[in-house]
């Protein structure tokens, strides 16, 4: 039965927040990918386009989350389903970290606006 303690989750930072990576093909997961991430206070994530669906669940704090240029206000409890294709805007007004828990498949993609793209260690 894999289990993956938190001393185990492999943590990467990008354009200034924080992803704590739990469930991935190295610790033996075979089709999703799992991780937390930790946007401080501030924070506004380049928009990108992902490849796969994704399930954002707020634990805590508050953000606004774009969608296909529509902004919603989530706080802690609600859950954003990101369909693929989509392109997605996370930003942190608030004056504290926000914490989220994010599911998607392996592998995993996302398009910036200048056409880069990421596929983000934490969804392999």
């Amino acid at each position: 039965m894999p289990v993956v303690r938190s001393r185990q989750a492999v943590t990467h930072e990008m354009h200034g927040a924080r992803f704590v990576a739990y469930a991935t093909s190295s610790t033996g997961s075979k089709e999703l990918c799992a991780w937390r991430g930790e946007i401080p206070a501030g924070t506004r994530a380049p928009s990108h386009t992902v490849s796969r669906e994704e399930i954002f669940h707020l634990l805590s704090g508050e953000l606004l989350i774009t969608l296909d240029g529509r902004t919603e206000r989530i706080t802690a409890g609600d859950t954003v389903i990101v369909n693929p294709g989509t392109t997605l805007g996370v930003e942190n007004p608030t004056g504290e970290v926000a914490v989220s828990w994010v599911t998607t498949s392996i592998g995993l993609e996302a398009e910036l606006a200048d056409g880069t793209r990421i596929a983000p260690p934490w969804a392999r």
